[in-house]
Order: structure tokens, then C-alpha cells, then sequence
């Protein structure tokens, strides 16, 4: 049994066996032009939340590289709390409770990044510490 996302890749391959990669960077993020931001009418390739997950995530990676950072309990909890800001704004606006802004989007994603990026660090922490 196939399952159905596969599915809906295989028919983007087109004859000659070229891979669409608009497909593949749905998984990234939605794209909404109306999310993005834009500079002179060139938008950029990720929505605004995406764009501030990324950059955050990038940023703190880095930082990490070059500094040492103990993964503690308290570090871990403050992590998962500020991902709980990015989940309350993109849930209230997919139940269309309201609807979120460029600028408001972009620093939740900048929290949601910074959490995601340490909890992730921390798993490979423990990982590698046993």
C-alpha cells in the first residue's frame, strides 16, 4: 500500500524524470503570499513565521557552535514555553478565532525558533551524554 503523499509525488515527476521542487518545498511552508513578506514585489520563499523560525533556529545554531550551553531542566522548560506563543497564534488563526499579522507572525516564529532549536540541541545533548 502506497501511501498518498507518495502518491502525489510520483505525478509531479514530470516524462523526462525531473523532480518539481515546488512540491517539495510545500513541506517547508505554505508559501501564502498574503503571509510573506515582500520587498518591491519579490517575495520571500518562506511565509513570515517560517522566515522567523529559520532565522532564529540559524542564529542559535551558531551560537551554540561556539558556546558552550548546558541543557538543564530550567533550559528545557523555558524552551518548550517559548513555543507555546507560536502554537496559540497559528491555531487561533487556523480556527479563525483571528487573524494574525505579518509582524506578529515573524517574532513568534523567532520565539518558536529559538524554543525548537534548544529542545533540539538538548535531545542531541542527551543523546551524545548519555
Amino acid at each position: 500500500m502506497e501511501l498518498s503523499f507518495l502518491k502525489s509525488w510520483k505525478s509531479k515527476i514530470s516524462v523526462n524524470n525531473t523532480f518539481d521542487y515546488n512540491i517539495f518545498t510545500k513541506f517547508l511552508c505554505h508559501r501564502i503570499p498574503e503571509r510573506t513578506f515582500n520587498i518591491r514585489g519579490y517575495y520571500f520563499p518562506v511565509c513570515s513565521r517560517c522566515t522567523g523560525f529559520y532565522l532564529a533556529g540559524s542564529l542559535y545554531f551558531i551560537l551554540a557552535y561556539f558556546l558552550y550551553i548546558p541543557y538543564t531542566i530550567p533550559i528545557i522548560i523555558l524552551a518548550s514555553l517559548m513555543l507555546i506563543p507560536t502554537f496559540f497564534d497559528g491555531f487561533t488563526q487556523l480556527l479563525g478565532l483571528r487573524e494574525s499579522n505579518n509582524v506578529l507572525r515573524f517574532f513568534t516564529g523567532l520565539m518558536g525558533g529559538v524554543g525548537l532549536a534548544i529542545l533540539l540541541k538538548a535531545i542531541k545533548w542527551a543523546i551524545v551524554m548519555g
